[in-house]
């Protein structure tokens, strides 16, 4: 009895440690740290103010739910950099315009974009890019609120593998290369944890 009770022991510990260890393997490298990702938003900024100098023509729309951090910290830098405090800043959520929404159950998002896109200069923004099926729904859902000049995409990661429609990022915070079965996480302080970007 003894023997069996020590056997399940061992085991029982091995399994904890195993499973332990797994899950720290599980994180293959970091891409961004904590002040990578700040200098990534700051550049970022800049790059849409060097081609949008007044923002008079220009509107940004991040998506729902995860690309609203991102655009949400751009619009910040925004206006630090043009002491505009009335940016025109939209969120768009993109739920019902997915092609896998009769797949699974989705949550939708709220949209609040509170004018008109018409002839205007849009700069949709989002974390990461990487088969492009977010970005032609975002597209998709942008038509119901007017027809823009020119629409440009902003990214914070770009995951150039897998593209599987023609879509491209004009500002790009970092660049990768992934297979198809690694997984871009991006953390932020806003749910509870530290700016960062990982690839598991």
């Amino acid at each position: 009895m003894q023997k069996t009770t020590a056997a399940n022991s061992s085991s029982f510990l091995f399994l904890h440690r195993f499973l332990y260890f797994s899950a720290k393997l599980k994180v293959l490298k970091s891409i961004l740290t904590e002040q990578q990702v700040a200098l990534s938003i700051k550049r970022l900024a800049h790059q849409v103010y060097e081609n949008h100098l007044n923002l008079e023509n220009t509107v940004l729309i991040g998506i729902q739910p995860r690309g609203i951090y991102v655009s949400d910290r751009i619009v910040e830098e925004l206006k630090k950099i043009t002491g505009e405090a009335n940016i025109k800043y939209g969120k768009l959520d993109i739920t019902f315009y997915r092609d896998d929404v009769r797949k699974s159950l989705h949550v939708a998002n709220k949209t609040d974009i509170p004018f008109s896109i018409e002839k205007q200069n849009v700069v949709i923004i989002d974390d990461v890019l990487w088969t492009g099926r977010t970005i032609r729904s975002a597209l998709d859902a942008l038509l119901d609120f007017g027809r823009p000049a020119k629409v440009e995409l902003c990214v914070l990661i770009d995951r150039r593998f897998s593209r599987e429609l023609p879509i491209h990022a004009d500002y790009t915070g970092t660049a990768i290369d992934t297979f198809p079965s690694q997984k871009v996480i991006v953390k932020w302080k806003e749910k509870g944890e530290k700016d960062e970007v990982v690839l598991m």
